[in-house]
C-alpha cells in the first residue's frame, strides 16, 4: 500500500485527485465537525467551495429539513444556520437535515476532492476508524491535508501531525506492508516529534491559538479527542454521508455529544 500525502489543497486540482482513494483531514475544524455532525444524525453534508455556491445550492431547499453551516475567518457566515463549532452540531440540530458546508479550508480539500474514486474524512476523533478502514481496503491512498488556504496553501502543523498518526497506526500491527512518500515519511516524524499531548499541540498550533482568542477555545478540547467519535463519514454520489453499516442514534437519543481532553 503506497500512501502518497500533500500539505495543503491549494496547489491540486480535481483531475489530479480523480483516480485517487482520498483522505481529506482538517483537525481544526472541518473533519471534526463533520465527523460529529454525521454521527449526531445529519442525513448527509454538502462540501462546497464558496459561499455564492451555498445559497444557489441551497435554494428553495433551505429552511426546515436543509441548514447551511460553515465559517469564514473563524466565525459563523451572515445568514447561516451554524458555524463550524462542532458542539453546535447537536443531534436535536441536525438530525435528519442536510447541512450545505462552506469553509475557509476543509469544504474546498472536500469539495475538490468530490470526483475521487473514494472519499473519507480523517481526523483525530474518528482516528481508529478511518485507521481500520484503510487497512481492510488495502489500495493505495493520499492525505490531503487542508491547511489554511486564507493565506494560498499555508502548513498547518495539527493536519500533518494528525496524518502521521492515522499513518502510525495503519502500520502498527504490521498487517499492511506500507511504502511511503517523503511527505508521508515527514507527517511521521512530526507526529513522534509533537504527538504526546495533542491538545498542547493544537493550543500552541498557529490555528489554535486564532480560534482561542476569538473565543472557541473549547474546541481545541474536542478535536483533540482521540477516537471519541469512531464513524467513517465517506463519499456517496456528490455528497458525504456515514458508512451504510455503521449505527446513527435513535429518535430521541441525546446522540454524541463531544468529549473532551483537559491536558
Amino acid at each position: 500500500m503506497k500512501i502518497d500525502l500533500s500539505f495543503t489543497s491549494s496547489s491540486l486540482e480535481e483531475l489530479q485527485l480523480r483516480s485517487k482513494n482520498i483522505v481529506v483531514i482538517d483537525v481544526l475544524r472541518a473533519s471534526t465537525t463533520v465527523t460529529v455532525a454525521l454521527a449526531n444524525g445529519a442525513r448527509e453534508v454538502i462540501p462546497v467551495g464558496s459561499i455564492e455556491s451555498a445559497v444557489k445550492i441551497s435554494g428553495p431547499l433551505f429552511g426546515e429539513m436543509t441548514l447551511r453551516g460553515g465559517e469564514r475567518n473563524g466565525r459563523m457566515i451572515e445568514g447561516f444556520n451554524l458555524g463550524n463549532s462542532p458542539p453546535e452540531y447537536t443531534e436535536a440540530t441536525v438530525r435528519g437535515k442536510s447541512i450545505i458546508y462552506c469553509t475557509t479550508n476543509g469544504s474546498v480539500a472536500m469539495f475538490k476532492s468530490r470526483f475521487a474514486r473514494s472519499l473519507i474524512i480523517g481526523s483525530f476523533v474518528n482516528l481508529g476508524a478511518v485507521a481500520k478502514y484503510l487497512g481492510e481496503k488495502n489500495e493505495d491512498f493520499m492525505i490531503l491535508c487542508a491547511g489554511r488556504l486564507n493565506t494560498i496553501g499555508q502548513f498547518s502543523l495539527e493536519d500533518a501531525v494528525c496524518a502521521g498518526m492515522m499513518i502510525q497506526r495503519l502500520g502498527s500491527d504490521g498487517a499492511v506492508a506500507l511504502e511511503l512518500t517523503d511527505a508521508s515519511r515527514a507527517a511521521v516524524a512530526l507526529y513522534k516529534s509533537y504527538g504526546r499531548s495533542l491538545l498542547k499541540l493544537l493550543k500552541t498550533c498557529e490555528h489554535g491559538q486564532f480560534l482561542t482568542e476569538i473565543g472557541f477555545g473549547e474546541d481545541l478540547k474536542v478535536c483533540a479527542a482521540v477516537d471519541s467519535v469512531p464513524v467513517l463519514p465517506q463519499l456517496s454520489g456528490t455528497v458525504i454521508k456515514l458508512r451504510k453499516d455503521e449505527q446513527r442514534p435513535e429518535p430521541g437519543d441525546t446522540g454524541i455529544a463531544p468529549k473532551t481532553v483537559d491536558s
